[in-house]
């Protein structure tokens, strides 16, 4: 199963690509189209197709090919936003309602294992969140009141399942972990065998029209009453780009010597958090562990990264084999809170799911219950609180965007020769690095068999310049999270298309 890097992740290993079995009708109105083959973009075309819609999922590459792919996989009934940042921002009754949604997607993904029988390692566990300061702890006890008015299962306990000296620690009940590609190779199947069909390496690339929308792909054209951008961040230029900040994190599977492994999942408050828990995997057991996030591209060796979580673990663990390790990518909203609903600046049957911060898993399947609601019924009681409409464009907004989307293509038709290029020299095999030529910035990469890639390094969603990923093998937008391969592929967006290319002559 192929994702969106160059490290291979647990649910990668021994994962075939997806194969669909349905054909699309190129003359068909689907009712609705969901772009994006992730878990929430298949949890929610099954609800929907369940419920008497007839649905297309159309992925750009393959299932799971994106942040699904690279998660770590924990159900919550809390989030990084906590109950007490909630309760401050939404107030009493949006804390209620965020702690009644989360308890419903995880209600969810038991159903969906019970009714299709699926075997992807689900297990209910406790979470536990633990202070190591007394700061920490104050915040702490904020967070249990705030969490107990939300109506979720907490409490104070004297124990955490990992081997960290905690001041104070409380305990969330009725958690919950998955191997996440299995489940959604299993709802992929339950909704084909429902009349679903899926389309991978199928970009949208354009969309147009109101009550019928015409959306162009690179596969032909699709014609539906409804289109979800379940995406990650919607493509394009729009005003959820400038609401949602793209953050990476850093993820290990690794083997202990001593089997101690945490029987439950754990948390702890520093900023970035680290989080650990236990997974079997085809009889292996494995202790996830994560953390090191930071601003994507803001961050100029990613490889350090991995070391600084990997020396981390060593403190406490005694490693065996680091089996796997892989960053995945995640987008922080500006108020703590998804954006699930309408997405603004588009006709009204345009929805999007987005910013679900380090808690994807959870909100894909809360997206899934809303965007289901709203589309069938018109009405969902998460629609407000999620509403992408709660956040308003800035002055100048508009000509931004029509500026962004009309980025000027650099280097068309240019050709350079090796030799015009000195820093060339000077890439070892393996490095990347933007270079300057004649005015012009070019980024290049030298494989490790001594392979030379330019692509221009000006990402075109909004002229921000990319900055190397050593651990990925991608180059990435620091400005809205772009992500492009070394030869410039579009790898994820909200760019709609890749870096561009750029001719070095090899000279005799």
């Amino acid at each position: 199963m192929k994702r969106d890097g160059a490290c291979t992740s647990l649910w990668q290993n021994n994962q075939p690509d997806y194969q669909p079995t349905n054909s699309y009708d190129a003359n068909k109105t689907y009712d609705v189209v969901i772009a994006g083959g992730g878990i929430t973009g298949i949890t929610t075309a099954l609800l929907l197709q369940k419920a008497g819609k007839s649905c297309l999922v159309a992925e750009a590459h393959n299932l799971c090919f994106g942040t699904t792919g690279g998660t770590t996989a924990h159900l919550n009934t809390f989030l990084d936003a906590n109950y007490d940042k909630i309760r401050s921002d939404f107030g009493e009754h949006g804390t209620q309602l965020v702690g009644r949604a989360t308890r419903q997607a995880l209600d969810l993904f038991k159903q969906h294992i019970r009714e299709y029988n699926i075997d992807c390692g689900y297990e209910e566990k406790d979470g536990f969140l633990y202070s190591t300061n007394e700061k920490q702890t104050e915040h702490l006890q904020k967070i249990f009141e705030a969490s107990q008015q939300a109506g979720v299962a907490v409490a104070y306990t004297d124990q955490i399942p990992v081997p960290i000296e905690f001041e104070s620690a409380i305990v969330y009940s009725g958690q919950a972990q998955i191997h996440p590609s299995r489940y959604v190779y299993a709802l992929a199947k339950a909704f084909e065998a429902a009349g679903g069909v899926i389309m991978q390496e199928c970009l949208v690339e354009n969309v147009d029209g109101k009550e019928v929308l015409d959306i162009d792909t690179n596969r032909g054209q699709l014609k539906t009453r409804n289109l979800i951008y379940a995406t990650h961040i919607p493509p394009g230029v729009n005003l959820l780009h400038f609401r949602c900040a793209p953050y990476r994190s850093y993820a290990m599977a690794v083997t202990l010597k001593d089997g101690n492994y945490p029987n439950g999942l754990a948390y702890d408050m520093y900023d970035p958090y680290h989080y650990y828990r236990t997974q079997e995997v085809d009889g292996v057991r494995y202790l996830i562990a994560g953390g090191e996030d930071h601003k994507t591209a803001h961050e100029s060796n990613t490889e350090a990264c991995f070391m600084r979580l990997e020396s981390y673990l060593r403190k406490y663990y005694n490693i065996d084999k680091i089996a796997f390790r892989w960053s995945s990518q995640y987008f922080e909203p500006s108020d703590g809170l998804a954006y699930i609903g309408h997405l603004p600046g588009n006709p009204e049957n345009v929805f999007v799911a987005t910013g679900f911060g380090g808690n994807g898993i959870t909100y894909s399947h809360i997206a899934a219950i809303t965007l289901t609601d709203l589309i069938v019924d018109g009405t969902s009681p998460y629609g407000h609180l999620f509403a992408p409409g709660r956040v308003k464009p800035v002055a100048g907004f508009t000509n931004f965007v029509k500026e962004a989307a009309d980025v000027v293509v650099q280097f068309f038709g240019k050709r350079f020769g090796q030799s015009d290029i000195q820093e060339i020299a000077d890439l070892a095999p393996g490095e990347a690095r933007v270079v300057k030529y004649d005015g012009d910035s070019i980024a290049l990469y030298k494989d490790e068999k001594g392979k030379l890639y330019a692509v221009n390094p000006v990402c075109p969603h909004a002229k921000c310049m990319v900055g190397w990923n050593s651990a990925e093998k991608s180059w990435d937008c620091p400005c809205h999270g772009s992500r492009f391969s070394a030869e410039g592929e579009l790898l994820t967006g909200p760019a709609r298309r890749g870096l561009e290319q750029v001719d070095i002559i090899k000279e005799e």
